[in-house]
């Protein structure tokens, strides 16, 4: 499961990223004796910060940090609940079986042969209807 936290971390840091850029007002800034204290107005997250060659970097919290791997680990049984399910049904792609095949025809014959019957019904009331008287 950390793997998967590693392999979604870059994926997610560009819209983090974005998301900071966003709103000015959003993070609050408080400085400490070992670096800063950055607080997320819109979420209450709370990530330790610190300079590291003109940069500010920042981490979340410790507390916060199990939380997002709790939160990673319940996707990622989900992830496996869904492919489990999805592996026990079956494949649509296969073909139907002999049964089915048997079936399928079974209903198209007596359709065909109620259709034709309904046919012959037409046929023999149009012959056995008088004729229309000529108008010339």
């Amino acid at each position: 499961m950390k793997r998967l936290f590693w392999i979604l971390l870059p994926l997610a840091l560009p819209a983090f990223a974005f998301a900071q850029d966003a709103d000015p007002l959003r993070f609050q800034l408080e400085r400490t004796e070992s670096g800063f204290i950055r607080l997320d107005r819109e979420t209450g997250a709370v990530s330790l910060c610190r300079e590291a060659e003109g940069d500010l970097v920042c981490r979340m919290a410790a507390d916060e940090r199990a939380a997002y791997e709790k939160e990673l680990d319940l996707l990622g049984d989900r992830v496996t609940a869904l492919e489990k399910r999805l592996d026990a049904q079956p494949s649509q792609n296969a073909l139907p079986g002999e049964a089915e095949i048997e079936q399928s025809l079974s209903i198209m014959e007596r359709f065909m042969r109620r259709f034709m019957e309904i046919i012959e019904e037409f046929t023999t009331e149009r012959d056995n209807a008088e004729p229309a008287p000529q108008r010339t």
